[in-house]
């Protein structure tokens, strides 16, 4: 008896020297609110990503606009403009088709981009039912 006494003390001695504490759970709130923040960091992730790309779309949508009503002036209305334009004119409609291009270019891989975010972040709240983002104050 004496010895498992000892054994024991010798035990508790040397847990308590190397630190180790007993095994302790969080309360279910505590892991429940860890879970929750974890989502939210995610959610408010590709809420950010999602806002950033439609900001940037609408931006480029008005700038595309924009050069096509510039070059639809500089273009002319005659039925011969295109053999009598000057050589400067030829020149900047065809910066305003390279712009056009590009942006209307950039615009479907926004479009195709912003689906995709959609979509993770549908997936993403479906696999996560009870999340609630939490309100904004206004």
């Amino acid at each position: 008896m004496f010895q498992l006494f000892l054994r024991a003390r010798a035990h508790n001695l040397l847990n308590d020297r190397r630190g180790d504490k007993p095994f302790k759970a969080r309360s279910a709130e505590r892991d429940a609110e860890t879970d929750r923040a974890r989502v939210g960091s995610v959610v408010a992730a590709l809420e950010a990503a999602l806002h950033e790309a439609e900001r940037e779309q609408v931006g480029l949508n008005q700038r595309v606009d924009d050069a096509l009503a510039r070059a639809a002036v500089t273009f002319g209305n005659g039925d011969d403009e295109y053999l009598e334009r000057e050589s400067l004119d030829n020149y900047h409609q065809d910066l305003f088709a390279a712009d056009i291009s590009n942006g209307q270019r950039r615009l479907k891989e926004l479009a195709a981009t912003i689906g995709h975010l959609k979509f993770v972040k549908a997936a993403l709240l479906t696999r996560f039912p009870d999340f609630k983002p939490p309100q904004l104050s206004s």
